[in-house]
């Protein structure tokens, strides 16, 4: 990341303390989870997600192939290999859904695009010897295909530009854009890419902050730096939606949007980057979606840790100014919730977490940025 530190937009930013952090006068170092209990939710979450894959290697294949990617994605980065024979099952089930134009999804799909990031993200990941380099490589051009830009009559002034959708002509959302600049990244792209710079600019248009990147009619009537869904209205729902019709920031997305600007470029000194930060200073939480409540709530868990670990931050001082070790924060309160056959499920099923096998998908690879030092 050209021009950009954690560690120094860390210190530089209140509410964030990279590395250690003086709790009562005393320097405390950041020791993160505790690791017997880290690699028995890990294990147990694992265990749970191999008992649970179908013959055909798919896990919740009604629902499409996303499940099984982010559970193959999660093993993966929970130490277990492409030769693994569960992963190797799941893999396998996943090529199956490779179509002609590249995208990896089921046929005549309306949600194409976020199947394929998802998809390609877990095959670049298991590509330790080349074994997925075409479909990777003809993967990569179809979600490039998918962004809202010049060739699909939309220029900069317009809100959907540099945005992705769930797939084919579907409206934008910061989610699915924040997956596709995650895929791309994957695949090597820098932040001076041309997608990931014009997905910056639809970025910016989700970020409640008003300034020359965003000029749409939501920006000034929140202001406090967090993210929302989209800037692209064909409706939303009261729970998203402020009585003045501002659009409420929440965790998720505030995650999601801090992530990608950093995959962008943007620097320490970006007003940009510094309101998301403040955001999460004010907001910060492992027992809810700042919010949303329990919406979307495993979702969260895993764009908060890797957004934090993308940002290079070890503590998080939180509103009251007490210092969190977020990594131990996250695991136990995952540790938590946790069944007793090793799954996770949302009691709020919106987003479909009420399915064990996406809900678990998500924790394990939060988890997997927890890992103690």
């Amino acid at each position: 990341m050209r021009g950009f530190s954690g560690a120094t937009v860390a210190m530089t930013v209140v509410g964030i303390v990279a590395a250690t952090s003086s709790v009562g006068g005393a320097e405390t170092k950041s020791s993160g989870p505790d690791p017997a209990l880290y690699e028995k939710t890990v294990g147990r979450a694992i265990q749970f997600l191999m008992a649970s894959q179908s013959d055909d290697g798919s896990l919740s294949s009604q629902v499409g192939i996303g499940p099984t990617a982010l559970a193959a994605l999660g093993l993966l980065r929970s130490g277990r290999t492409a030769d693994d024979p569960r992963v190797a099952k799941a893999l396998k089930y996943l090529e199956e859904y490779t179509q002609e134009s590249g995208g990896v999804h089921a046929p005549g799909s309306r949600i194409s695009t976020y199947e394929t990031c998802i998809a390609l993200v877990c095959f670049q990941e298991a590509n330790r010897d080349g074994r997925f380099d075409k479909i990777i490589r003809e993967a990569e051009k179809f979600i490039r295909s998918g962004q809202w830009e010049e060739s699909k009559g939309k220029d900069r002034s317009d809100p959907a530009y540099g945005g992705a959708g769930y797939g084919g002509k579907s409206r934008p959302d910061l989610s699915n854009t924040a997956f596709f600049i995650e895929a791309l990244k994957s695949c090597g792209a820098g932040a001076d890419d041309p997608a990931i710079q014009n997905a910056l600019v639809f970025v910016s248009r989700c970020q409640n902050l008003e300034s020359e990147h965003n000029t749409t009619p939501f920006a000034a009537k929140v202001n406090d730096g967090g993210f929302y869904y989209t800037c692209v209205l064909e409706r939303q729902d009261e729970q998203r939606q402020t009585t003045d019709g501002g659009l409420r920031s929440y965790g998720s997305m505030t995650y999601s949007g801090l992530k990608s600007m950093i995959y962008a470029g943007l620097t320490k000194d970006d007003r940009r980057l510094q309101a998301a930060v403040d955001w999460i200073h004010k907001n910060y939480g492992v027992n809810s979606n700042p919010g949303m409540g329990d919406a979307g709530l495993y979702y969260y868990y895993h764009t908060f840790a890797k957004a934090l670990d993308v940002l290079g931050v070890d503590w998080i001082e939180d509103a009251q100014g007490v210092k969190h070790d977020w990594r131990r924060d996250l695991t136990e309160e995952l540790a938590r919730r946790q069944q007793e056959d090793g799954s996770w499920v949302n009691a709020n099923t919106r987003w479909m977490e009420g399915d064990p096998h996406l809900a678990t998908a998500f924790a394990l690879l939060a988890l997997s940025h927890c890992r103690p030092k």
